[in-house]
């Protein structure tokens, strides 16, 4: 178990002084080395120009932030798959380290929170592939008065375990034999393992694959644009005098036109003419279709299917985004809870209760509407069938709470009076 940083804060100050502006010369052939050596393991260039496209673009900046938050902000329990000893045990222990745990950046000690933003750093995995935290344990001692707490056992460890998670940029890592390893120096092309139960590594889709492609074609019309707006959006000045060239009343007249106040000015003696070359088009320009083409696409890939789009060709697009948006959700809280059961919640229990079957586990609930009605039914006619129906099954289901011992339990329907509440005053769980 790991109690102390492997990240020194030299390696920090170094790759902050070595970083650098990668999009500023970003071209299709520069972009297509950084893909390509990414996918060969050589992380360094891509992550670097995903990042600074994820905070300076302005589509991907509001979409990946909305996308981040939506899953931070759900809903999580400790569930347990039935209710022996054992299982009690391992939940109260889960739950007191994650409800004490702490999240941190390693290149940015200002960032602190608690599981809200571990999880909002887990979900860069979307974007980038793959999300790193170094896990910090800290072991704590349980004092008397905590130990008889209702949600503890008798039985339950002395110690238990809480940690620090601290969000390590990809950067800081290569890929290149199928596993990320961690580059102890600012110019090392080869890493070290990372130590199982000492880092927790979320893999996602990284869209910035596909986005950074989107910016590229996004930002080169875009570009053309503003060179089109300086060169044809303001009009020039022709002024035509009879006084001779470089005399008082020339200067003056030069000044007069100057003081006009337009990108382009001419001054000339009568008889003298100037053809424009007139370069603006008289049709619909082909900037703005390809600029919002690259912005619908960087907001499908992020959030579901373009609005926009879908309603103007079916009149469906609200419900068919809303039922794709719902589908990111469910499929991100899987991703999270998954990564944190099989890396972090096997580790806890194992060093808190040894080597024991596992009993409790951490799972997001992501906002899904159901028929709740017709579920309800569907169990009661398969429980009439005769089919086994795993209480613990029902209880994750429905996301209902393990009762805990001691506390009052709901018998019978009769027990609800009024607006739900139960007989005795306490709330129903």
């Amino acid at each position: 178990m790991k109690t102390v940083s492997q990240i020194s804060e030299i390696r920090v100050k170094n790759s902050m002084r070595a970083r650098f502006n990668p999009i500023k010369t970003l071209t299709p052939d520069s972009l297509s080395q950084m893909l390509d050596a990414f996918s060969a393991g050589y992380l360094k260039a891509a992550a670097l120009t995903w990042d600074a496209i994820e905070r300076r673009d302005d589509v991907i900046q509001g979409v990946a932030s909305k996308r981040k938050k939506s899953i931070a902000r759900l809903h999580w329990e400790i569930l347990s798959v039935d209710d022996s000893d054992l299982a009690r045990e391992q939940k109260s222990a889960l739950e007191y380290f994650y409800n004490n745990l702490s999240a941190t950046s390693a290149c940015d000690g200002n960032e602190l929170g608690g599981i809200s933003l571990l999880v909002r750093q887990m979900m860069d995995a979307v974007g980038k592939k793959y999300a790193v935290h170094e896990i910090i344990f800290e072991p704590c001692e349980i004092s008397a008065s905590e130990k008889d707490s209702p949600k503890l056992k008798p039985t339950a460890p002395s110690t238990l375990l809480t940690a620090t998670f601290r969000f390590v940029p990809l950067w800081f890592f290569e890929n290149r034999d199928g596993k990320l390893k961690f580059l102890t120096n600012e110019g090392a092309t080869s890493g070290i393992p990372l130590e199982a139960g000492a880092w927790l590594v979320t893999t996602g889709d990284g869209l910035m694959e596909a986005c950074s492609i989107a910016y590229l074609f996004k930002h080169l019309p875009l570009r053309d644009w503003l060179v089109y707006c300086e060169r044809n959006g303001m009009p020039g000045v022709k002024g035509v005098t009879d006084a001779a060239p470089n005399t008082e009343q020339w200067e003056a007249a030069c000044d007069a036109v100057e003081d006009f106040g337009a990108e382009f000015s001419a001054l000339m003696s009568k008889g003298t003419n100037i053809e424009a070359i007139d370069l603006s088009t008289k049709g619909e320009l082909p900037y703005p279709k390809l600029i919002d083409r690259m912005d619908r696409a960087i907001s499908a890939l992020w959030r579901g299917s373009d609005l926009a789009t879908l309603s103007r060709e079916n009149g469906a697009g609200a419900s068919l985004q809303a039922d794709e948006t719902a589908i990111l959700e469910e499929d991100d809280a899987g991703m999270i809870s998954e990564a944190l059961n099989a890396q972090v919640d096997r580790f806890v229990v194992r060093y808190l209760f040894g080597d024991v079957p596992i009993k409790a586990y951490i799972k997001f609930i992501p906002n899904v509407k159901r028929n709740v009605a017709d579920e309800l039914n569907l169990y009661r006619e398969l429980h009439k069938m005769g089919v086994p129906i795993s209480i613990n099954d029902v209880r994750e289901r429905f996301n209902l709470a393990t009762p805990n011992e001691g506390e009052q339990m709901l018998t019978s329907t009769a027990q609800f009076e009024g607006n739900g509440e139960m007989e005795g005053g306490n709330d129903a769980r």
